[in-house]
């Protein structure tokens, strides 16, 4: 199965932060994305979360991630925050409640085919007892 999916990052750069190490954390969870620094953010775009979904399965957090996937879909489009500190360790948190101090990576995937449930299926699979159900 081919995936197609538009993957669209944002992450605040404050005064207090380099502008290198925020993209550094964007870029150890997207590193297929190619990043640029607009005016106190970096935007990244992506056609894949691979690297992504890898980290997931390594980290055991499938189902939190399905959690915060369909927690905020909307139609063909799922939408989640990131913790910047985290990201620049290599590390998935995802961003739940009140944003941090320094402001979230924003990750906005709209899927334009198969479907979302399929890729959400794909990168982030359902499980049982801790596993991924193939």
């Amino acid at each position: 199965m081919i995936y197609s999916v538009d993957v669209r990052i944002t992450a605040p750069v404050n005064g207090t932060e380099v502008t290198d190490r925020v993209a550094d954390a964007v870029e150890n969870l997207f590193p297929e994305a190619d990043v640029s620094s607009a005016s106190g953010e970096l935007r990244g775009r992506s056609r894949s979360m691979e690297h992504f979904s890898e980290l997931l399965h390594e980290q055991a957090i499938l189902d939190s991630a399905r959690g915060a996937f369909f927690a905020n879909r909307s139609g063909d489009t799922i939408e989640f925050g990131l913790k910047k500190q985290a990201a620049f360790r290599g590390v998935v948190n995802f961003a739940v409640g009140n944003g941090s101090a320094l402001g979230d990576i924003r990750v906005r995937a709209t899927v334009e085919e198969p479907d979302v449930e399929s890729f959400v299926d794909h990168i982030a699979p359902p499980t049982e007892d801790g596993r991924p159900i193939e």
